[in-house]
């Protein structure tokens, strides 16, 4: 039986990040918790009760509140500039005095152990696919922007494609806020992605390539618009999940084979084009495969955070957004059919590479044991001089300016 763990949330913030509260913000990802109770009464407890007091004047990353109740200990959290306290674990019975102490009415308690980030245990985050140091940030007028830049890179996956990595976060981070300010939810985005797909897919195949191309990035643009928007207003939904998720599966192969159609109509049409069909789908279907196997059933985690060379590998792997640069350059060449034929060699040495990588988890887990990725061992600042370290992690530069201010206000 799973024991409920109890959250106070401690006043809130003067400003809002993303258009919301701290407050607000610190509800929404208690919500995703499913053991976690939010209360507000602290009398209604009992005096065995285990519970989380947050101040919502602070920005926390969602893997510290995650430790410290996974800490099972009372304690203090404080910052490192001047031991300010922002977060007690602490039991039912003495939950109102550490209110107190949180709301700056009364001293930390000699007794309880202080906490700094570095003292908690956290984890690789596997759904973003890279571990980045973690923060808990003052909520001030004068950071405001800087918090909010901070919280849409904390959003980014640490290892994904070239594209989405390097060329898409400035414009993104413009178009989410954007949508912020506009009322726009993940969903309308993800709405739109999914026409633009179609639409993309059409003009593929007639061979209107030049314009199926712009539709095709600016989905991939959406597509990462609406993942950022989600995430920096915690706001998700099953459906929104399964549209966003299942979109990206189905349409790259489609479109591929739209292109392959297309040929047709121009000056050079594939004469063995159905061969070509088949080979990219093997291709496409026999690198997911790969994938699906290792972390069903060597690993808990991605292929691509099991060793740096398969981080690398991610940036240019045939997903969708490197193969779309083969067939905008096969275009701007005037050779469409060449750029057709490169994604499907492209796709074929992709899964070759994976198939390989496959065989050899298997070999290193039959005489290891458990596997472990390679962004375990590491230190995201203390280890910077590591080349994959600086590519797959990010430092934030908000820490040092937030302290400081902090101090001043």
């Amino acid at each position: 039986m799973t024991t409920t763990f109890y959250v106070h949330i401690v006043g809130n913030s003067k400003v809002n990040l993303w258009g919301m509260s701290g407050r607000t913000r610190l509800e929404r990802m208690l919500r995703a918790i499913k053991t976690v109770t939010i209360v507000e009464n602290l009398s209604q407890l009992a005096e065995t009760d285990s519970v989380l007091l947050l101040r919502a004047d602070y920005l926390f990353d969602a893997r510290v509140i995650e430790a410290l109740i996974a800490l099972d200990k009372q304690m203090v959290l404080v910052t490192s500039a001047g031991e300010v306290p922002v977060a007690i674990r602490t039991s039912g019975k003495g939950a109102g005095t550490m209110r107190e102490v949180l709301g700056e009415k009364q001293a930390v308690p000699d007794d309880l152990p202080l906490y700094v980030l570095k003292d908690l245990s956290i984890r690789v985050q596997q759904n973003l696919k890279k571990k980045d140091p973690p923060y808990v940030l003052p909520v001030l007028r004068c950071n405001q922007t800087a918090l909010e830049t901070e919280l849409f890179a904390a959003s980014y996956k640490g290892v994904t494609d070239l594209v989405t990595k390097w060329l898409w976060p400035w414009p993104a981070f413009l178009a989410t806020r954007l949508c912020v300010q506009l009322g726009f939810k993940p969903n309308h985005v993800t709405l739109l992605s999914l026409v633009l797909a179609v639409l993309a897919g059409v003009a593929f195949w007639y061979g209107t390539f030049g314009i199926g191309l712009i539709m095709a990035w600016l989905m991939t643009f959406l597509d990462t618009v609406d993942g950022k928007l989600a995430r920096v207003t915690l706001t998700s939904s099953k459906m929104g999940d399964v549209l966003d998720h299942g979109l990206d599966i189905i349409h790259p192969p489609l479109w591929y084979l739209a292109w392959g159609v297309g040929l047709a109509t121009t000056t050079v049409p594939l004469t063995d084009l159905e061969l070509l069909v088949w080979l990219m789908f093997i291709g496409y279907i026999g690198g997911r495969l790969c994938e699906g196997a290792f972390q069903f059933g060597l690993a808990s985690f991605d292929i691509f955070i099991w060793r740096k060379v398969d981080s690398f590998h991610r940036l240019i792997t045939a997903r969708r957004n490197p193969n779309l640069i083969l067939l905008t350059g096969g275009w701007m060449a005037g050779r469409p059919d060449i750029g057709f034929i490169l994604v499907v060699i492209w796709h074929l040495l992709s899964t070759l590479f994976l198939v390989c990588r496959l065989f050899i988890a298997w070999r290193s887990r039959s005489r290891d044991g458990v596997l472990h990725s390679w962004m375990e061992g590491i230190d995201p600042v203390r280890d910077r001089q590591q080349f994959a370290v600086r590519v797959f992690t990010r430092q934030p530069r908000i820490w040092q300016y937030a302290e400081s201010a902090s101090n001043s206000e």
